[in-house]
Formats: C-alpha cells, structure tokens, sequence
C-alpha cells in the first residue's frame, strides 16, 4: 500500500492528539461530577476540533490527490473541479 503523507499531517496529528488530551480531561470531569454546562463546553472544543481536523484532511486530499488524478484540465472543465473543492468547506 502506498503512502499518503502530505505536509498538513503533522499539523493534523498535533491537532488530534490536543483533542485527545482534552476528551481525557472531559472523562475525568464527568467522573468527578463536574457541572454539565462545563462538561458539555468541553465537549464542544473537542468535537470542533475533531471537525476542523477532518476539514483540514479532505482538503488536502482534494488539494493533492485529485489534482494527481485528474490532471491538467481546460478552463471550462478546470471550473467543476474547483467548484467542488469550494463546496468541500462546507462539510
């Protein structure tokens, strides 16, 4: 299997590994009864950056991968790529 490693990984992982270390914090917090209006804050960063992690990852992938693919297209053709790839932010 070939690797598909792009230069926003590292950023990605460090991401992820932050939203790891908080969802941890947020177990503890639940644990140790913790109000809920706090908790669910909590839970909220973690999930935005979780969401912004995986933003981050399709658009490389549509940035990289697709451009590979596809290759050099006309103009008129060129415009549905880009298009999608626009939309793509809206996930």
């Amino acid at each position: 299997m070939a690797e598909y490693i792009h230069g926003t990984h590292p950023e990605i992982v460090k991401r992820l590994k932050r939203a790891e270390g908080h969802l941890k914090s947020v177990i503890a917090m639940i644990e140790s009864g913790r109000p809920c209006l706090d908790i669910a804050q909590q839970l909220h960063a973690v999930e935005k950056a979780i969401m912004q992690a995986k933003r981050t990852l399709i658009q490389d992938h549509l940035d990289h991968c697709l451009e590979d693919t596809v290759g050099a297209l006309p103009r008129g053709k060129r415009r549905s790529i880009d298009e999608f790839k626009s939309i793509t932010k809206y996930l």
